[in-house]
């Protein structure tokens, strides 16, 4: 008999657009009438989702089956909006499917955002025990691992103050450790690997390969294809919800590269995002060396690309933003990043509630590829968003150096720079 760690049984989850952007109190007689209401949309969910949904509403998963063995390490991947971070928010049961099941044997761990579930009134020990007590572990337990969590955080000397006052990357790294070691039999991770230094994302790596060495289950959902083909030897490739594709990892990243692209440039519904919100990234467009709408671009050639935002922030100075584009290769390969931190904003006085950062690159020197472009945004060291994948961006071949010879990516590389041979004679 097979030892099943999870086992999803045809999950389905709806959302309703809108709902919760207002508080209103009801009666009860409104509150009984809702309770009706929602066992009779329940009854019909299946009825809505063959005929694609109604009005109003959207589906996030559609009829997900997938079954799990103890052990496995599992890449859970797909484009923005396929539906991963909706799936694993189910299985930690944040949020309820509209319909289906599923069973999970053990405790779960999970590490879906930065301290989620960290309090931040409370000190990071104080923490590392109301997070173990969560989980149902006993003093004792807890007790065992806690020097090891405190030194892989490497947050010694802060452990007793108060998490509301680390770092973005000491909340980062204390929340993973946490969840890493914690004696849970399944750990449900969402891109850890989107913020910190390259340091501890290896390190991160590590931990998650000797956790899965140990025979606890995981289920790993990043953007980083490097990251997944090393850690999970099968994966799961989401598409609009459905599950297009259970196998080998190599063959669900061929086929997620593949996949077409449909682009608008607003990311406003964009839910897989991280940071704390204050500052909102709204939507992306990419023009051409003629100010055109462009999708596509040549090796070289001039090119804007324009950020929309939101601001709930008074009194910020420009000067105290930081804003990241970076580029990188359909395996999530950092390429090359556009920093106001290489680049200063040019801007005074206090930041627009509401506008567009512009960034231009006179020649956008890289090779024919299609390159995702992730976005982040902070202020006062704080993230206040992140999105990756906020956008793709096609660059065609082009005889860059003029030579009639046009360079290849897979063959000569990504970045292209101007250079001179000169030849000097040794004759005596």
């Amino acid at each position: 008999m097979t030892d099943l760690a999870i086992r999803i049984d045809g999950i389905s989850k709806r959302y309703r657009l809108g709902v919760g952007s207002k508080m209103k109190y009801r009666t009860l007689r409104e509150t009984i009438a809702g309770i009706a209401a929602s066992k009779w949309l329940r009854s019909r969910s299946k009825t809505e989702d063959r005929l694609g949904g109604s009005a109003g509403t959207i589906w996030a998963l559609r009829e997900v089956c997938l079954e799990v063995e103890r052990g496995d390490i599992i890449g859970l991947i797909g484009r923005n909006g396929a539906g991963k971070s909706t799936l694993l928010k189910v299985l930690s049961k944040i949020t309820e499917p509209t319909s289906g099941y599923a069973e999970i044997r053990g405790r779960i761990g999970s590490l879906l955002e930065v301290g989620t579930g960290f309090h931040p009134e409370l000190t990071g020990r104080e923490n590392i025990y109301l997070n173990g007590a969560i989980l149902g572990m006993k003093r004792a337990e807890i007790d065992r691992k806690f020097d090891e969590i405190v030194a892989f955080a490497e947050v010694e000397s802060f452990i007793d103050t108060p998490v509301k006052r680390f770092s973005s990357g000491m909340y980062l790294r204390l929340a993973f450790a946490v969840a890493a070691h914690l004696e849970t039999e399944v750990l449900l991770v969402d891109e850890v690997l989107a913020v910190g230094d390259a340091a501890f994302q290896r390190k991160c790596l590590g931990k998650m390969q000797e956790v899965g060495e140990s025979g606890r289950t995981i289920i790993f959902v990043s953007h980083d294809m490097t990251a997944i083909s090393r850690l999970a030897h099968l994966s799961v490739l989401l598409n609009e919800g459905r599950v297009q594709f259970i196998g080998p990892t190599e063959e669900a990243i061929h086929l997620y590269i593949s996949q077409p692209t449909a682009q608008d440039g607003n990311l406003s519904m964009r839910h897989d995002r991280s940071g704390d919100g204050v500052i909102r990234l709204e939507s992306l467009k990419i023009y051409d060396a003629e100010g055109k709408p462009a999708e596509s671009i040549r090796s070289g050639e001039r090119i804007t690309i324009a950020i929309g935002y939101r601001s709930r922030l008074k009194n910020l100075e420009s000067a105290d933003l930081v804003l990241d584009l970076r580029l990188t290769d359909v395996m999530g390969h950092p390429i090359t990043t556009f920093s106001t931190r290489f680049s200063a904003l040019k801007a005074g006085g206090p930041l627009p509630p509401a506008g567009t950062l512009t960034c231009t690159i006179p020649s956008l020197a890289l090779a024919e590829e299609r390159y995702a472009i992730d976005l982040w945004i902070s202020y006062r060291s704080a993230t206040a968003d992140y999105i990756a994948r906020a956008g793709e961006l096609n660059v065609m071949m082009f005889d860059y150096f003029g030579t009639g010879y046009a360079p290849v990516k897979r063959k000569h590389g990504a970045a292209l720079f101007s250079h001179e041979w000169t030849i000097d004679s040794q004759e005596s």
